[in-house]
């Protein structure tokens, strides 16, 4: 993994850190809904079903 890659989830590591330690449970929710429904779109995309061996 490049190093941009490694600096962007170190970044969010740390902003989901910060948002613990300050109690914005709000933000932590809206961050959590973005990703299941990232999740669920990739899931439901036709290309997914497709099986890789």
């Amino acid at each position: 993994m490049s190093n941009e890659f490694e600096r962007f989830f170190e970044l969010q590591d740390e902003a989901t850190k910060v948002a613990f330690i300050e109690h914005r449970g709000d933000e932590l929710t809206d961050i959590l809904v973005a990703a299941l429904s990232d999740v669920f779109s990739i899931l439901a995309d036709d290309d997914f079903h497709e099986t890789v061996h």
